[in-house]
């Protein structure tokens, strides 16, 4: 029977407070169970195709989580606003979730709610470009761009690879510059 409170959510955020607080290579079923006060086997009453289902757990919960992040951050705002609040929300999530960011997988095997949370997060991106006036292939070719520059932003300010003194805050602004002035001129399908 399962222990009462423990469910597969509870099970995710304790490996996701594992993850947040060593990395995801400290994610094994011995350390999320030690978290949550169970013996090992007591996790596949919860996540029973063991850690395999519990990493894809984690990638559908950081990808919802991401999606969510920035359709709050573009309510309410259209075009190059829109644009800019999606890439510094999605910056800002990965630097606050550096260890969670990681746990990422960036080509994830298929898989039914993870598509429909990535289905979600590529929504959000869609939704931020309508004011371009972009159709058909050309809405994906640049919500693609879109999250091309705020994946490889995010990721390289985490990996600490920015060492020069010079405001990363500045260059930024000028990476949203350029990625809104190419969007404003992209090209009509």
């Amino acid at each position: 029977m399962p222990r009462a409170g423990l469910t597969p959510d509870a099970v995710v955020a304790h490996a996701l407070g594992l993850i947040d607080d060593q990395g995801p290579e400290a994610l094994t079923l011995a350390a999320v169970a030690a978290r949550a006060g169970v013996a090992t086997p007591s996790l596949y009453k919860h996540v029973p195709g063991g850690l395999t289902e519990l990493r894809r757990l984690i990638a559908v919960r950081v990808t919802e989580e991401l999606a969510t992040r920035l359709a709050k951050s573009a309510v309410g705002r259209g075009g190059d606003d829109a644009v800019e609040a999606v890439l510094r929300g999605y910056h800002a999530y990965a630097v606050e979730h550096p260890n969670r960011y990681n746990a990422l997988p960036q080509a994830p095997q298929p898989d039914d709610e993870l598509t429909r949370a990535a289905a979600e997060l590529v929504e959000v991106l869609v939704a931020v470009l309508r004011d371009y006036g972009l159709q058909g292939p050309e809405v994906i070719h640049a919500a693609r761009t879109v999250r091309s520059v705020a994946h490889g932003f995010a990721s390289l300010s985490i990996a600490g690879s920015f060492q020069r003194s010079e405001d990363l805050a500045v260059t930024q602004d000028r990476l949203i510059g350029v990625l809104t002035s190419g969007l404003r001129a992209w090209p009509a399908a």
